[in-house]
C-alpha cells in the first residue's frame, strides 16, 4: 500500500497530542495515512504496553488510519544507529509515503529529539541505492526517498514554520487523545499522577492550538517545522 502520509512517533499518543487534527483532516480528504510507533511506551508510569497497543488501535479507528504498526524499539533506550535506521528505511520503502511526519526536533522527553534525528537520517538513507534492505519475504527493496519531512511540535515551545487549520477536526483529535484512557486524567484513577495525567495538561494542548489558530484567524491549528524551505506555486493558497 502506498501512503500519502506516514507519521512516525517515539511513543503511542505522541501523534494524537501533536498532530491528530492534521491527520484527521487528511483522512477525511480520502488520503491514505499510516502511523508507526517506535516503542510501546513501556517505561511510562501509567498503564501497560498491552493497554497502550489497544488504545493505539482504538485511536487509529477514530482517525481513519489505513495502518498502525509498532516497531517494538526499547522505550527510553533506542538509538539513532544502523540497526534502528534499517528498520525505519524498510518501512519507508515499503509504504513509499509522499510526506513523512516525525517527532519534534527537541523536546522535554529525550526520546522525541532522538526519534526526530533517527527518522530524518533514515529518510535520507532510504534514497540510497547502495543501502540494501529486503522486505519480510526476503525480496530486495527499491530505494525511495519522500520529498517532504515535517516535524510536529510537542511540549516545548518551538517557533513553527507553518501551521495547519484543524478547527473542523478538533473534536476528533480530542477523542483520539482520550482513547489513551490509561495515560490522561481520570478522576477515579488510582495510578500515580504524571506530567500528562494532570488535568492542566490537556488544557495546555487546547490553549496552544488556540494560540496557533488565532495567528491565522481560525479556532485551532497544529504547528510544524521543516527541514528545507517551503515552496508555494502562488500566493493564493496561503491563509
Amino acid at each position: 500500500m502506498k501512503l500519502n502520509i506516514l507519521a512516525f512517533a517515539a511513543h503511542p499518543d505522541d501523534i494524537e497530542l501533536a498532530c491528530a487534527g492534521t491527520i484527521a483532516k487528511h483522512t477525511s480528504m480520502g488520503e491514505n495515512v499510516g502511523v508507526i510507533d517506535l516503542t510501546e511506551g513501556e517505561m511510562g508510569t501509567r498503564g501497560t504496553p498491552q493497554q497502550r497497543l489497544k488504545e493505539a488501535a482504538k485511536s487509529a479507528e477514530i482517525l481513519g488510519l489505513k495502518l498502525r504498526e509498532n516497531l517494538g524499539f526499547k522505550d527510553a533506550f533506542f538509538k539513532n544507529d544502523l540497526k534502528h535506521q534499517t528498520e525505519i528505511v524498510k518501512k519507508i520503502r515499503q509504504y513509499q509515503p509522499d510526506i513523512v511526519l516525525a517527532n519534534a526536533i527537541s523536546d522535554r522527553h529525550p526520546d522525541h529529539g532522538r526519534a526526530s534525528e533517527l527518522i530524518s537520517e533514515s529518510v535520507f538513507l532510504a534514497g540510497l541505492q547502495k543501502f540494501e534492505t529486503s522486505d519480510e519475504n526476503g525480496v530486495p527493496q527499491k530505494a525511495y526517498r519522500p520529498s517532504k519531512v515535517y516535524h510536529y511540535i510537542q511540549s516545548l515551545p518551538i517557533t513553527p514554520d507553518f501551521v495547519v487549520d484543524v478547527s473542523s477536526h478538533w473534536e476528533k483529535k480530542m477523542n483520539a487523545i482520550k482513547a489513551f484512557d490509561s495515560q490522561f486524567y481520570k478522576a477515579d484513577s488510582q495510578e500515580p499522577e504524571t506530567y500528562i495525567s494532570n488535568p492542566r495538561f490537556l488544557k495546555m494542548i487546547e490553549a496552544r492550538a488556540m494560540d496557533f489558530g488565532q495567528i491565522i484567524g481560525v479556532d485551532y491549528a497544529e504547528a510544524f517545522t521543516v527541514e528545507r524551505y517551503l515552496g508555494v506555486k502562488d500566493l493564493n493558497g496561503l491563509i
